[in-house]
């Protein structure tokens, strides 16, 4: 039973007996300016409350219920999302323009943790408030984070049920077992103003965002398809089946991106910082050095790695070493080795803390970092995601929110877009049957998107032109700018079709997905973009973008630029790199030793080492041309996308810039900040009644007869859905910068 009215004059009188709970920066901010407005303004009645909507899981339902859990089941470090009022909002969107307008007084004046709080974060009464409810039904505060919006409690499942009405059950999901709430929770409507709602009451993770090497590949000579790669390890430019592969190593990037003129010029990332948030540590950090070793990095003697379980500044200590995760060990090492391979005298720091049985370890990190610190991280990237819808209204507000304080402070967050094509709530499935719907993690206004590119040479038939048949002696075969495609190992593909089958009918019946070599090709896998729908909001048809469901609204920065579309909400990616995994021959190297998990020894050549692709890889990279980017301009530089979308403005003018154009390869102009990706798609195979289109998305749904029809969405001239911007020329960029 809910308890009884509790005058709030009551519980602020209790406030003096656990003071020391809350963060020097809700009290500091009695100290000085205008006084936050309250949003807690009457008693607290625990019989009239407010459902927070858009809190609860699609899995969280009767087919998958498994019955209630333990009333003692430990519920630990749940994070209470508040929310500031609605002027203190405005004005901080005013401030987060400003700090990026090079006029404005406030250019680059980043904030601390407790400065951030102080001026932006609810009133220090609300705080109060809400802290008190808390406690008075037995919760334990373990801090309040100095910015003011979010809570760190622990308590049980019983006390989530009687405090919030918030059934906690035993789930089944594919055969896995978790826990989650069957509905979504409830506070005193007294209370509501203030909360936003619980980040997560589930243990569902995230997805990490990479896939090992493709099963069944081009063969760039005889224009079929071959399995011979699943036999032959990955490597660099080898032999298989009587075809030549390239792989990618960091010889291959420094020359396609022309890192190797700004390693050159003395531009590698010396005195700066990369941080890869995991919820895992490295099965082994020999793997980095080994994989510095071999590939020539370790010439550059300033670059280093540490694993960090980064503490709260105050409070009980949230962030426990979480050890080695066996398979999620993957993500951790490829993203500090390519990282490595982009900024290679920069310092690397894994910081990893491990999942609590409601709370994604990455998270804790990430506002640990943030908020334990006057001077936070400078580059941040995050290799994980989960669709919008599935995410849910509270986890997306908690994202939006924690990169909001991070650019404030200067941190540039670097998150990958999925690997599911316009389908993030289809990750790692065959097909697609939730309609269009992209990552919560990645969709904010705040972070910039990394998508994920392939290389066309093989398409085009011009191997010879860009790799040699022999490597350096750090393996590098890749001669120049090579012309990029998106990401894409699905049927739907229109590339793959045409090159396979002469057609590029890739939907219906007589379709490339219902042939017997395109049903080798049912998958998701490719590089994610769309447009931000369920941001905020109700999913009134599960896993869908529906109901009341919205997405982010679309930053100034956005608008304006060649191909983005006058939709009014956010968009992504906002820029993309090589992610592929191999379809066309080509994919990237990785050091990762945990055989158990599915490793490989790297004590021999790189011939015997593991393969993968993924925006996993897109996102540490990019995060390490901005560390070169901070070097450069010797500040770090918060939000990266207004100076990249005012670049690309620039560049693509009102029709675009044909001499930019990546098909062009190595002729493309030596100007050129971005390459503009204009052919191929990513297209994935789908079925069902949302949102399967033809190729590009144009012509409607279709009938659900068949098993594969196509969704969304195809390159075009500039921004567009499958790649955003384009790709990058580093040197460029670099220079580039801030003129």
């Amino acid at each position: 039973m809910p308890r009884q009215k509790l005058p709030l004059s009551l519980l602020l009188l209790s406030l003096m007996a656990f003071s020391m709970t809350f963060s020097p920066a809700a009290r500091g901010q009695r100290l000085g300016g205008a006084a936050p407005r309250r949003l807690i303004t009457r008693s607290i009645d625990e019989f009239t409350r407010v459902r927070l909507a858009g809190n609860t899981r699609p899995e969280a339902n009767v087919q998958n219920d498994r019955g209630a859990v333990s009333d003692s089941l430990a519920m630990d470090h749940m994070l209470l999302q508040l929310r500031r009022p609605a002027d203190r909002e405005a004005a901080l969107e005013q401030f987060l323009a400003q700090v990026q307008t090079p006029n404005s007084a406030n250019f680059h004046q980043w904030l601390t943790p407790e400065q951030f709080g102080e001026r932006f974060g609810p009133a220090p009464e609300d705080i109060e408030a809400v802290t008190a409810w808390l406690q008075s039904h037995g919760f334990q505060v373990n801090m309040v984070y100095p910015s003011g919006m979010v809570i760190d409690f622990s308590g049980t499942a019983g006390a989530v049920r009687e405090a919030f009405q918030a059934e906690i059950h035993n789930l089944e999901v594919s055969g896995v077992r978790h826990i989650g709430n069957m509905n979504d929770p409830q506070v005193p409507a007294a209370l509501a103003p203030a909360i936003v709602g619980i980040s997560s009451l589930n243990n569902f993770r995230p997805h990490a965002m990479h896939h090992p090497v493709n099963q069944a590949h081009v063969n760039p000579h005889s224009g079929t398809l071959t399995s011979a790669l699943t036999q032959a390890a990955p490597s660099y430019t080898f032999t298989s089946g009587g075809a030549t592969y390239q792989a990618v190593v960091p010889a291959d990037l420094a020359t396609i991106y022309s890192l190797s003129k700004l390693f050159s010029a003395g531009l590698s990332g010396q005195g700066q910082t990369i941080v890869v948030i995991e919820d895992s540590n490295a099965y082994s950090t020999a793997d980095w050095t080994t994989f510095r070793s071999k590939f020539g990095l370790s010439t550059y003697t300033s670059g280093s790695l540490t694993t960090v379980h980064p503490a709260p500044k105050s409070g009980t200590n949230n962030c426990a070493n979480p050890g080695v995760v066996l398979g999620t060990d993957a993500e951790v090492i490829l993203d500090a080795e390519w990282a490595s391979a982009a900024a290679p005298s920069a310092a690397i720091e894994i910081a990893s803390c491990r999942d609590t049985s409601t709370t994604f370890g990455g998270l804790i990190a990430l506002q640990n970092l943030i908020n334990a610190s006057s001077t936070p991280p400078a580059v941040v990237s995050i290799s994980y995601g989960e669709c919008e819808v599935f995410n849910g209204a509270t986890a997306n507000a908690t994202y939006n929110a924690a990169y909001q304080q991070a650019v404030a402070e200067g941190v540039s967050v670097f998150v990958s877009s999925g690997d599911e094509g316009a389908a993030s709530c289809d990750a790692n499935a065959t097909r697609a049957t939730h309609g269009i719907g992209v990552s919560g993690f990645a969709s904010t206004p705040y972070n910039v998107a990394v998508g994920g590119t392939d290389y066309g040479d093989t398409y085009a038939g011009s191997n010879s032109t860009y790799w040699n048949s022999t490597n350096t002696a750090t393996f590098g075969s890749a001669k120049s700018y090579i012309p990029e495609i998106p990401w894409n190992d699905s049927c739907a593909g229109v590339l793959l079709a045409t090159y396979v089958s002469g057609s590029g009918v890739t939907y219906g019946s007589s379709g490339f997905c219902n042939t017997s070599t395109g049903r080798e090709f049912l998958t998701t896998a490719s590089g994610s973009g769309g447009p931000s729908g369920c941001a905020t909001g109700t999913a009134s048809t599960s896993g869908v973008v529906s109901g009341t469901c919205k997405g982010y609204a679309k930053p100034s920065w956005q608008s304006g630029v060649v191909g983005n579309p006058a939709d009014a909400v956010r968009d992504i990616p906002d820029v993309s790199l090589f992610a592929a995994n191999g379809l066309w021959g080509h994919y990237f190297v990785f050091c990762w030793s945990d055989r158990a998990a599915g490793g490989a020894s790297c004590s021999g050549a790189p011939s015997t080492w593991a393969g993968a692709g993924g925006t996993s890889f897109s996102s540490p990279i990019l995060a390490g041309i901005q560390a070169i980017i901070n070097q450069k301009m010797k500040a770090r530089q918060g939000n990266p996308n207004p100076e990249y979308y005012k670049l690309a403005k620039a560049e693509y003018g009102t029709g675009g810039n044909a001499s930019c154009n990546s098909s062009k390869g190595n002729t493309a102009a030596s100007t050129c900040t971005f390459y503009d990706v204009t052919q191929g798609d990513m297209d994935v195979n789908c079925t069902g009644t949302h949102s399967c289109y033809r190729p590009s998305g144009t012509n409607g749904v279709l009938s659900t007869s068949s098993s594969a029809y196509s969704k969304a969405y195809g390159t075009t001239t500039g921004w567009d859905f499958s790649t955003g911007l384009g790709t990058v020329n580093a040197y460029n960029l670099v220079n580039n910068w801030g003129k």
